[in-house]
């Protein structure tokens, strides 16, 4: 179950920062006014479960609609970049140009396949915001979220987002204390050590394979 509540709040803050994007609107200027970021997550995690509630594909558990909805409207407006840096840690500075744009390529491909997976068995969580606790001159927020369902124990879920000159992004989301790029950062670490940086991206790959069913790169 935490690894569904994981996938689900990946999928709210990817969409949370693509509202937050004021280039991702259609004529919007440098100087349109940016949302709150604890509105942004509010606002848009309604709408999206919103729409996989009443969406009957996504609901009998077709993952390529998720997958495609959040190619086409969401990817361009999260910073994948600086997730993968945090997630590699220190091992980032040995990965040339070209593999670190695989590594991107990778991670970003690996948690799209699976929160898209797990939006399929959503079933009517709820979210509950808490108060904000940040000032309008900060540039990195935390946004505090409890999610709630019935006959199991509350999750909280926090989205860590930065103020950026193209506005808000999500670069982290904390589930129940734990930092998704901290707990990645282990087991990229031990990939790393065994196989070197092409390893840890093949390793991706597979593990793509292994949620979707289609063949791995080699």
């Amino acid at each position: 179950m935490k690894k569904l509540f994981l996938s689900l709040c990946l999928l709210l803050a990817i969409g949370a920062s693509a509202a937050a994007d004021p280039a991702a609107a259609p004529g919007a200027g440098a100087t349109a006014t940016l949302m709150a970021p604890d509105a942004l997550v509010r606002d848009v995690s309604s709408d999206v479960l919103a729409i996989v509630r009443d969406d009957h594909a996504i609901r009998a558990g077709d993952t390529g609609r998720v997958v495609d909805l959040v190619e086409e409207k969401v990817l361009p407006h999260f910073n994948f970049r600086r997730m993968t840096m945090l997630a590699v840690g220190k091992d980032w500075r040995q990965a040339t140009p070209e593999q670190q744009n695989e590594l991107v390529d990778a991670f970003r491909t690996l948690l799209v396949r699976t929160y898209s997976n797990a939006l399929t068995q959503y079933r009517n969580q709820v979210i509950e915001y808490k108060p904000a606790r940040f000032g309008a001159a900060d540039t990195t927020v935390r946004v505090q979220t409890e999610v709630r369902q019935a006959g199991a124990q509350p999750i909280n879920i926090d989205y860590v987002l930065e103020k950026t000159d193209r506005g808000w992004k999500v670069f982290d989301v904390v589930v129940a204390g734990v930092s998704l790029v901290t707990n990645y950062r282990g087991t990229f670490a031990q990939e790393i050590r065994a196989g070197g940086i092409d390893g840890l991206i093949r390793s991706l790959h597979v593990k793509t394979q292994d949620l979707s069913g289609s063949p791995a790169r080699s």
